[in-house]
């Protein structure tokens, strides 16, 4: 996803507190994402079907004053603006393949890798994305006439910029601490001390691994953000747990089980106003409370899965993704 470059950076900025030449692939818990999809999934059903809903037949049924707008459909327009919008993004994959697959690729590292950090097809994993989400909105947009002209694309970034400036905000100010945290090496003795501590502790790295997962789910119920959390665990936890020999990919796997698992039941979450507004059309009484304590029992099946997942790969020796191992030295 389109996380995974601004987690992979703040880890391998953690990462380089003690060794200056470490680098981080950008797909580093892609293999580990990917198989966790089809886990999900099935913890959500069994979740829905057995626990939640029919716990909601009995206490919460759905009002059928609500307007139900999910018999809505496209228009024939918008039917036509998705397909081409999809024939687009089709075409542009087939067009980055093409331009990867010769071996003298100018997207190929010098030893002709796709996948190693040198790889230009990796450090330009952005602006593909970029191009990948922008391509398909901008047909679909001219093409079903939402777009009328270049204005209106302008109106539309405006929109959704204008949803970010929390985020854009709480950058500035994370950008300045870390520059302090970096010149001040306070991540270095912190790093060098948690070591010593879990060294005397002498826990095997699975239980330490836990304890990570633990305290990320904890700090969700206040920060939701992925990127604003990691920039504030990154510089500590990664060279912390690098110096017991635990490596910045498998502390970020970790890190980012609690961060998907637990956002949605915590109402820090920037998106509870427009779920509950989403809610309130099938159940005019529902709040916050009411969806918290519907979200609960995923968030701890989606804990214990994950965590189940991380532990089976690990067990296994599965590699989380590119370049990616359990230990580090």
């Amino acid at each position: 996803s389109i996380i995974d470059p601004i987690l992979a950076g703040f880890t391998e900025t953690g990462a380089r507190v003690l060794d200056p030449t470490y680098s981080v692939n950008v797909l580093c818990n892609f293999f580990y994402s990917f198989a966790s999809t089809f886990a999900v999934i099935g913890c959500c059903w069994y979740v829905t079907d057995k626990i939640v809903e029919p716990r909601l037949k009995k206490s919460m049924p759905i009002d059928v004053a609500q307007q139900d707008e999910s018999s809505e459909t496209l228009t024939a327009k918008e039917t036509k603006a998705f397909k081409v919008a999809n024939y687009s993004m089709l075409a542009l994959v087939a067009v980055v393949v093409a331009l990867m697959v010769p071996e003298n690729s100018l997207f190929r590292a010098p030893d002709g890798s796709l996948t190693s950090p040198q790889a230009p097809a990796m450090q330009v994993i952005v602006p593909l994305l970029l191009v990948f989400f922008a391509l398909p909105g901008l047909v679909y947009g001219f093409v079903s006439q939402r777009f009328q002209s270049a204005k209106d694309v302008t109106k539309s970034m405006e929109n959704i910029t204008a949803s970010l400036i929390s985020f854009i905000v709480f950058a500035f100010f994370c950008a300045q601490f870390l520059y302090c945290f970096g010149k001040s090496n306070i991540g270095s003795l912190i790093a060098l001390s948690g070591a010593e501590a879990l060294k005397a502790i002498n826990l095997p790295g699975q239980v330490t691994i836990l304890g990570v997962i633990l305290l990320t789910a904890c700090l969700n119920l206040i920060i939701t953000s992925a990127s604003s959390k990691w920039a504030i665990l990154a510089p500590v936890l990664v060279p912390m747990l690098m110096a017991v020999g635990l490596s910045p990919e498998l502390t970020q796997a970790a890190f980012r089980i609690s961060d998907s698992a637990v956002n949605v039941s915590t109402p820090m979450f920037a998106f509870y106003p427009l779920i509950i507004s989403y809610m309130q059309r099938y159940s005019s009484q529902s709040g916050i409370g009411t969806l918290v304590s519907m979200m609960v029992p995923y968030s701890i099946g989606l804990l214990v899965t994950l965590t189940a997942m991380l532990y089976l790969f690990w067990g296994l020796d599965i590699p989380l993704g590119f370049n990616s191992g359990y230990t580090y030295g």
